[in-house]
């Protein structure tokens, strides 16, 4: 590798050399805020008030992180957390590449009308307000199938599959069918093998955005026992932000040891929160990060 750097043209090593500063500064700035939240989620909130915290904790401690799995119905919002990510993800990746892989036929009879209907809702939406009564109608707010059912298909994922769908050779296809191979089985033993990559990337993504949904359930679900962890979580700081900043308003030596009791998982708290949002996904992202540079197709099919 060093060899074939000074083999390099002074215009190319110039390329070269401002290709991987611009990497590394991107790769900093990514790495360098989140190693500030993790310092500070296991910091005494209190101390983090003075400021100065960077890439290390000053004072050590767990109390925030305490103080967030110590909340109540924590347990029940993980597991449903977990329940919406998985059923929803896998529910709305493969009923979408169904979709999508219909799409990519260029022989259905009224296609090109089914196929700008499904890029219609990407540009307009009916609102929230006639969203909502459409979910209260079908009987899906206040139930954990509000989590599901309204996000099993996306017209962004089912454009992306079809676009993805496209470029496998329709030779593969064809030798099924001479084969007998029906539809179904085309796409379940050549399609969906075939587009790992596609399938990890929009899996990810659906995932992501399962998990930090409070939306859904702070506007569509009014029970408590049946909100997942990022709305328990945002309820969480917004009444830690409320009470702190009532106490703060309010005078009196009575209130003065609540408002140091709130000080101790201030800002703190907020961060050991996003640590406990973004720790499930980081920890799975490595296993699905390696289908996104890699290509399932290089010599499948030689014509």
């Amino acid at each position: 590798m060093g060899n074939e750097f000074y083999k390099l043209s002074a215009g190319e090593k110039i390329f070269k050399f401002v290709n991987y500063a611009i990497i590394i500064l991107l790769c900093l700035s990514i790495i360098l805020p989140f190693l500030n939240i993790l310092a500070l989620s296991f910091n005494a909130g209190k101390d983090a008030e003075r400021g100065g915290i960077y890439f290390w904790p000053r004072v050590w401690t767990l109390e925030n992180y305490r103080e967030v799995f110590t909340s109540a119905n924590i347990g029940k919002a993980f597991a449903i957390s977990i329940f919406r990510t998985a059923l929803g993800t896998v529910a709305g990746v493969f009923l979408s590449a169904m979709a999508a892989y219909t799409l990519k036929s260029k022989t259905m009879p009224g296609i090109r009308f089914f196929t700008l209907m499904v890029f219609f809702t990407m540009l307009f939406s009916g609102g929230i307000i006639p969203y909502y009564m459409l979910l209260k109608s079908l009987h899906l707010t206040n139930t954990i199938w509000v989590y599901v059912l309204p996000g099993l298909y996306s017209a962004w994922n089912l454009i992306i599959m079809r676009t993805f769908f496209q470029q496998i050779s329709v030779s593969l296809e064809e030798s099924a069918k001479l084969d007998g191979c029906s539809d179904f089985g085309i796409f379940m033993r050549i399609i969906m093998p075939l587009s790992k990559p596609v399938l990890a990337t929009i899996s990810l993504f659906t995932a992501v955005g399962h998990w930090n949904d409070w939306f859904t359930g702070a506007f569509f679900v009014r029970t408590a026992s049946l909100r997942p962890l990022s709305t328990l979580l945002q309820e969480m700081l917004t009444k830690q932000d409320a009470i702190r900043e009532s106490l703060m308003q309010a005078a009196g030596t009575t209130q003065f040891q609540m408002l140091e009791r709130m000080q101790l998982t201030g800002d703190s708290l907020k961060m050991a929160t996003i640590i406990v949002v973004v720790a499930p996904i980081i920890a799975a992202y490595p296993f699905i990060q390696k289908y996104f540079a890699k290509g399932a197709m290089i010599g499948s099919v030689k014509e």
